[in-house]
């Protein structure tokens, strides 16, 4: 299969360049076609629960499938006109699916901002990659929730897409990351959302099932080789990786929070509304800005071990 190589171009693209920022980005691309699917929802005004979950059940699909046949259509396109055009269609596409240079970018201007005193800012860009209320966040707050967003979205922001690139190619690729821009977007348990994006929720809490798992057991492989404590790392991730309201999120938090030996999770606020939380790892010291860098290094370490492992299969 020719997608394996291009694969890896695209990883080596981000690490280099890191994730661009312009209105035509696939992803953003995604984001378009899901908000038109939301506009029709609330247009139609649906009332009765049943009614909001079948739609919300439609919409996922219509778009999934959409997404897919595009992308195989592209695919088949750009290789008919020439097999090398192909391959870097397929690489560029690789590389706007895979996100690790971008986790490490945005993490590090909060890095770079609490560095320099400037709380302000800092809160500021952490807004941009945590749900929670971050106005009020103290800076061993603001690391902890960096280091939560970090460990979490290794998951699903490299190693599920790298997954699903691996298993399908660019096509099975933006199908995954369909499903997790859709449940960022619809899956929510507020009053609008509980029924309609209830199918979204459950769907990118299944297909993320195994990446997590996959995701916690490369973290502890990169906590051993990055000379962390490991041994704790292991402890916690057994303890405490159901301690999250996602199935999956709490696994690689987990063992971050072992790694480091600082403790994640707890409450937190949501649009002025408080939202309790199990803790995750223990306190064993006070979070600091360095625990940043050491999260994106088990990131990164991570990363390299499924990149290495595929490569190895592949052999």
């Amino acid at each position: 299969m020719v997608f394996k190589y291009a694969i890896i171009i695209g990883f080596i693209i981000d690490c280099i360049l890191g994730d661009p920022q312009n209105p035509l980005h696939p992803i953003r691309l995604l984001g378009y076609i899901n908000n038109i699917g939301i506009k029709i929802y609330d247009n139609l005004n649906i009332k009765k629960a049943k009614i909001q979950f079948i739609y919300g059940i439609i919409m996922n699909i219509s778009i999934l499938v959409l997404v897919f046949l595009f992308c195989t259509f592209l695919v088949k396109i750009f290789y008919s006109i020439n097999f090398y055009l192909g391959i870097i269609f397929e690489s560029i596409m690789s590389y706007f699916i895979i996100a690790p240079k971008c986790l490490y970018t945005e993490s590090m201007k909060i890095y770079k901002e609490l560095k320099n005193n400037n709380i302000k800012n800092a809160r500021v860009y952490l807004s941009y990659i945590v749900g929670r209320d971050t106005e009020n966040l103290e800076e061993e707050k603001i690391v902890k929730a960096t280091v939560e967003t970090i460990s979490e979205n290794l998951s699903d922001g490299v190693i599920a897409p790298l997954i699903f690139l691996a298993i399908g190619g660019v096509p099975l690729g933006m199908v995954y990351k369909a499903i997790n821009t859709l449940d960022s977007m619809i899956g929510y348990k507020n009053e609008k959302f509980i029924y309609f994006g209830r199918f979204s929720a459950k769907l990118d809490d299944f297909v993320n099932f195994i990446p997590a798992r996959i995701s916690a057991i490369f973290m502890i492989i990169a906590s051993f080789l990055a000379r962390l404590n490991y041994k704790n790392a292991i402890k916690i991730y057994i303890r405490d990786r159901y301690n999250h309201l996602s199935p999956n999120s709490a696994q690689t938090e987990s063992v971050c929070a072992g790694a480091l030996g600082i403790q994640l999770g707890g409450t937190s606020t949501y649009k002025g509304k408080i939202v309790e939380k199990k803790t995750i790892g223990d306190s064993l010291r006070k979070a600091n800005i360095e625990d940043i860098v050491l999260a994106n290094k088990l990131m990164y370490i991570s990363t390299i071990i499924y990149v290495i492992i595929l490569l190895i299969i592949w052999w």
